[in-house]
């Protein structure tokens, strides 16, 4: 039996459905790809020429030492997010949740809010959320929603002043987002988010987990995955680069998520057209 054939089958006898997805579920909505410098550099150039990675700008200490460049990049990112569309795999991931008899949830480290604006409603953000902020010197552990808008010069990717602000004391805001050396996150509706799923993972049932995009340099999903399907071993692992699954522990799919999802849906509804 092939490995397509093998995910398909797990899904026909799902209970529940798990949906853990890394940032390679973004792709094929068009928003770039960041593993390593030079995937970085493309989609922002003028940090080539600064020489500044992905992982020096998420860094949150750039908040207080140079908030126009920390907003330059968090304010590009927030508007890219509001401005993309989720792919049709996200659709296709909601109709399998829903033959479900438990239905599905979602655990992702995307910061980018794509699942609500595809319709999920149950959405565990480890990571936190660009669509949400928190007071930079803690005046408050109070999280409330990103809306504002935030102009960016396109040439430098520094903000514009009047930069976000606390609506408490009036001090800089910043991102709700767990950032790299970041001690100062306040993660309190991630974890509330967390709670639910894991109230909901003891109900359910012939749990099947579909990981998306997942890679192992952060590996913050790749270990929930494994660690929700350690009991059967109903993992189907989705990542172009890096599929393996340790000690064969369920199915492994080297390739993109819209690809796959598509594949599967014609497996399960061999009269779909795709």
């Amino acid at each position: 039996m092939s490995d397509l054939a093998r995910a398909a089958e797990l899904l026909d006898g799902a209970g529940a459905l798990l949906i853990c997805a890394g940032a390679g579920m973004g792709v094929d909505s068009g928003l770039p790809d960041f593993r390593g410098g030079e995937g970085f550099w493309r989609a922002y150039p003028p940090y080539a020429r600064l020489g500044l990675r992905f992982e020096e700008l998420a860094d949150p200490r750039h908040f207080a030492e140079d908030p126009e460049l920390a907003w330059g990049f968090y304010g590009h990112r927030l508007e890219l997010y509001r401005k993309t569309v989720p792919h049709e795999g996200f659709r296709l991931l909601r109709s399998f949740g829903s033959r479900t008899p438990g239905g599905a949830r979602v655990f992702t480290s995307n910061v980018d809010g794509q699942f609500q604006a595809a319709g999920f409603e149950f959405v565990a953000e480890a990571h936190g959320s660009i669509h949400h902020l928190q007071c930079l010197d803690g005046c408050t552990s109070e999280i409330w929603p990103a809306d504002m808008d935030v102009v960016v010069d396109e040439e430098t990717m520094r903000a514009v002043p009047p930069l976000p602000s606390c609506p408490r004391c009036g001090g800089l805001a910043r991102p709700n987002i767990l950032m790299f050396g970041d001690f100062s996150w306040v993660p309190d509706r991630s974890q509330a988010q967390l709670d639910e799923l894991t109230a909901w993972r003891r109900t359910a049932r012939d749990l099947v987990v579909v990981e998306l995009g997942a890679g192992q340099a952060v590996p913050t999903v790749r270990r929930y995955a494994e660690l929700a399907s350690a009991a059967t071993g109903a993992l189907i692992r989705v990542n172009p680069r890096e599929p393996e699954i340790r000690h064969g522990r369920g199915v492994s799919i080297a390739a993109g998520a819209l690809e796959t999802l598509r594949t599967l849906l014609a497996a399960r509804d061999p009269g779909s057209r795709r």
